[in-house]
């Protein structure tokens, strides 16, 4: 089971993302219970960044939205960086 860490930043983030998208709140919630219990499955696709966010990686929240994060295997640690679209996310 990993931990996901909400850095003040990400819960700012995502207030201001739920208020526009309010009814993405329970889709929200699967995926990161999924997240918790193993990141790794298909249906999240997990998939690493590349440029400036390397090091990071990326979930699906949607087929239009993602949410970033980092991954740190060795301690089972999530750390929720930004939730958005596509375009927003990889900025």
């Amino acid at each position: 089971m990993y931990t996901i860490i909400t850095p003040h930043q990400f819960l700012r983030q995502a207030r201001k993302f739920f208020k526009k998208h309010p009814d993405l709140k329970a889709r929200f919630g699967r995926v990161l219970s999924d997240l918790q219990s193993d990141p790794f499955q298909a249906h999240l696709e997990l998939h690493p960044l590349s440029g400036k966010l390397e090091g990071c990686y990326a979930v699906s929240l949607t087929h239009s939205f993602r949410i970033t994060l980092t991954l740190m295997i060795s301690a089972k640690e999530i750390i929720l960086l930004d939730v958005g679209s596509h375009d927003e996310v990889y900025r």
